[in-house]
């Protein structure tokens, strides 16, 4: 027998099938410091890896190698130079990053290799692949400082990283860059992470990063456009100086032409996973333009709309519809998508001879309902109705009579319904009918 852990379970799987679906075959480049590695903290994100790499993500990881060259001019009694907080990298500095990123490249194999049992990189087999994808030039003299062998990425060899990535591999891609003459640049992380997703055009570009994105009131952010993004670093803010450095990358990207940008936290176990796969997400998403849309429903979104009102049916609190009927109906559907899945729907069947309209399945997922989807749909369905003369709206439920009452609909009597829905009245579902005057 189900317990109700297993019910939770279920419920919980079928919640991430759409996200499944819309990733699969799609590039992600996730882009990290050296200091997520250096903590300790890429045992878990290997994991999660794993997990992207088993549902048919095309994954390019990008990493920095900040503190392992720290490390490395320690042991040579060397300190570090900055200006304007990028690396200025002499010869001895520069043979320290030789060195660091060849063991740190060592060390992310080595993680992403485990394939102990009852772990969940047991099976795995996960191959990985590096090359020299990146030709770099010098970052040149910038207000009179010479930054010497620290460089910015010239080009991105996107041919060789897709070859890599159709053979079923994990891309590796180091924070050093080559010229055509041999010579080898220390470059940033943000500059290689947001060149390789343009390249290729990537679907996400993910930074894990030290904290979140706030505003000035300290609230986290959880969504953003490019220009919210721009206006938040114009102003004062509580953003980090990594997170506001990758935020700045976040929007050449998305403007790039890469269609989502995520900043995540490294110190929030399971962030990458939460941010991907669940509504609320864990981090900050930017986008070029606004993510939610309410459109008319298509045909392609029959599978969507099913997702949502079938746990309804079976509940008994919405009437048995079926592919079909919807299919034939379409057209009567509006939907709300958000970053490409269906998070709400509503029907709209019109009555002239009454001036009267129907509001019928209207549904929003459990996770989205507090950011206000079902007024949306509401507000938008009675404008519809409006458009075409109609001056009533009603709609019949057995389970969400308050919802309605308390946005300005009224308890009605069957009769007050235009004959032809009144004559279909289900007196064995005893539905309350409510109105609402448009």
């Amino acid at each position: 027998m189900a317990t109700h852990s297993d019910s939770q379970f279920v419920s919980w799987f079928r919640s991430v099938a759409p996200y499944f679906h819309a990733f699969r075959g799609r590039t992600f480049v996730i882009a990290f410091g050296g200091d997520v590695v250096d903590q300790g903290k890429f045992v878990a994100i290997a994991n999660d890896l794993n997990l992207l790499h088993s549902a048919g993500i095309r994954v390019v990881l990008v990493h920095g190698s900040r503190p392992q060259i720290e490390a490395q001019l320690k042991q040579h009694k060397a300190r570090s130079r900055y200006a304007d907080g990028i690396r200025i990298t002499d010869a001895l500095a520069l043979a320290c990053v030789k060195e660091a990123v060849g063991l740190l490249r060592v060390e992310i194999d080595a993680l992403l290799s485990q394939g102990l049992p009852n772990s969940p990189m047991a099976g795995a087999a996960i191959n990985t692949v590096s090359g020299n994808f990146i030709t770099a030039q010098p970052y040149g003299i910038r207000n009179g400082i010479d930054f010497q062998y620290t460089g910015a990425v010239r080009k991105v060899d996107s041919q060789a990283i897709r070859s890599c990535l159709d053979c079923g591999n994990i891309v590796i891609v180091s924070n050093v860059g080559y010229s055509p003459t041999g010579e080898v640049f220390n470059c940033t992380v943000e500059d290689v992470a947001v060149a390789t997703a343009k390249a290729l055009g990537a679907d996400k570009l993910v930074y894990f990063t030290d904290s979140s994105v706030a505003d000035k009131r300290g609230r986290a952010l959880t969504e953003l456009s490019a220009q919210e993004a721009d206006k938040l670093l114009s102003g004062p803010s509580e953003l980090s100086g990594d997170t506001r450095l990758y935020l700045q990358h976040a929007v050449e990207a998305v403007r790039g032409g890469v269609q989502r940008a995520h900043l995540v936290s490294h110190k929030v176990e399971g962030a990458l996973l939460i941010e991907l796969f669940t509504h609320k997400g864990s981090g900050s998403m930017i986008t070029a333009d606004k993510l939610e849309r309410l459109r008319e429903a298509t045909i392609d979104d029959v599978g969507g709309i099913l997702a949502l009102i079938e746990p309804l049916e079976a509940e008994g609190v919405l009437v048995y519809r079926g592919r079909e009927l919807i299919e034939r109906e379409i057209q009567r559907f509006f939907v709300i998508e958000h970053d490409g899945i269906i998070v709400g729907n509503a029907a709209l069947y019109p009555f002239p001879s009454g001036k009267a309209a129907e509001l019928a399945a209207l549904v929003v997922r459990p996770e989205a309902r507090s950011a206000g989807l079902g007024e949306k749909l509401l507000d938008h369905v009675s404008r519809e109705a409006r458009k075409r003369g109609l001056r009533k709206l009603f709609v019949l439920t057995t389970q969400a009579t308050h919802w309605f009452i308390e946005r300005g609909f009224v308890e009605a009597d069957v009769s007050v319904l235009p004959e032809p829905r009144r004559s279909l009245y289900n007196y064995q579902r005893r539905s309350k009918v409510l109105v609402k005057n448009i």
